[in-house]
């Protein structure tokens, strides 16, 4: 059993990841904004506070062994740049400085494929983030998927024959897969896959890993 807190509990996919953990016999403690503690299933523990400000919930992440990190822009286009840097990175550095001050076990943060073709101020913040939590010293593990597909992420699907013919040709396969799509199932197993497997340094699951964990969940 782990002892786990979660930033961004609520959102689209650590709202599937908790019942999952729940039912699975571990203990779980979730970061919100005020008025969403509703948002948390059964048996989560709500913790109010400011994802970008780890002074308002680092007392609270003890005596968790397992920080996982979901907090980000929903949707996101070029026309968010700016929210890149002033959310998804803040975020993510709040995080590891309140992992790192409670002295987390393991720090699973959601990543984005990297390098990739396109939002390069998406992939730059991202990789800004797993460079200040390696610089941490924290035992991490870094989930680098690129498109998530599920409710409301669905217009992606049309691409599928094009990734499907990418993959085959040897020229293309190796990009294809680094930045292809994976389901909502594939990704919440792959995170309580990481939560179930701690790790000693840094771990680094890109999407053939993330999808791997999904078939074999």
């Amino acid at each position: 059993m782990r002892h786990v807190f979660v930033a961004g509990g609520s959102g689209y996919v650590g709202s599937r990841l908790i019942p999952r953990l729940l039912a699975r016999g571990h203990r779980v403690r979730a970061l919100v904004r005020r008025g969403s503690e509703s948002k948390l299933p059964s048996g989560c523990e709500p913790v109010v506070g400011d994802a970008l400000d780890e002074s308002t919930f680092a007392s609270r992440v003890p005596p968790c062994d397992t920080f996982v990190q979901l907090v980000g822009v929903a949707h996101p286009s070029p026309a968010k740049v700016a929210l890149f840097r002033s959310v998804d990175l803040v975020s993510a550095k709040a995080s590891a400085r309140a992992a790192s001050e409670a002295r987390v076990a393991h720090f699973v943060y959601v990543s984005v494929a990297q390098p990739a073709p396109a939002m390069r101020a998406y992939v730059a913040a991202r990789a800004e983030a797993e460079a200040f939590i390696r610089g941490l010293g924290l035992n991490a593990t870094f989930l680098r998927p690129w498109y998530v597909l599920g409710p409301g992420h669905r217009w992606p699907y049309f691409l599928l024959p094009a990734y499907w013919l990418l993959e085959k040709l040897p020229p293309t396969r190796d990009g294809a897969r680094r930045v292809g799509l994976v389901t909502l199932a594939q990704m919440v197993a792959a995170l309580a896959g990481a939560v179930e497997s701690p790790v000693n340094g840094v771990r680094v699951v890109d999407v053939p890993g993330i999808r791997a964990a999904g078939d074999a969940a």
